[in-house]
């Protein structure tokens, strides 16, 4: 008996989302087909230039502009940051330094300070319990 492997293939939206770019600007027949896994590692491992362009210039997704803003999607959100942006809007907002962007990093900072608390107790429990 002859295993046959499947192959895995994703939609586009989630290959997007992996590769971190923001779908709608991908090329039509990135949009239009299925991604294979294979594929995926392939465009990860050695991106063609409309990747590396998206992934320097956008537009980029939410959870891109969060994390080169140092925040959080919902804080996004709480900013009227909906639509995807370029790296050069980016650039100026970061520039601007808006009160909406400084509250929301100093809410992220504190939302990582207390992580990091509750990590440090679960390992000093763990190390006690052991």
């Amino acid at each position: 008996m002859t295993s046959h492997k499947t192959i895995q293939t994703m939609k586009p939206a989630t290959a997007a989302k992996k590769l971190g770019v923001y779908l709608e600007a991908t090329p039509a027949e990135f949009r239009e087909g299925v991604v294979s896994r294979d594929e995926l590692n392939a465009l990860q491992a050695d991106p063609p230039e409309w990747l590396r362009e998206l992934r320097r210039n956008g537009p980029h997704p939410r959870q891109v502009i969060a994390r080169k803003l140092g925040i959080s999607i919902g804080g996004l959100a709480r900013g009227g940051i909906t639509d995807p942006l370029t790296t050069e809007q980016i650039d100026a907002l970061k520039a601007d330094s808006p009160a909406w962007l400084e509250q929301e990093r100093a809410t992220q900072a504190e939302v990582r300070k207390e992580e990091q608390r509750l990590k440090e107790k679960a390992e000093e429990t763990q190390r006690r319990t052991s």
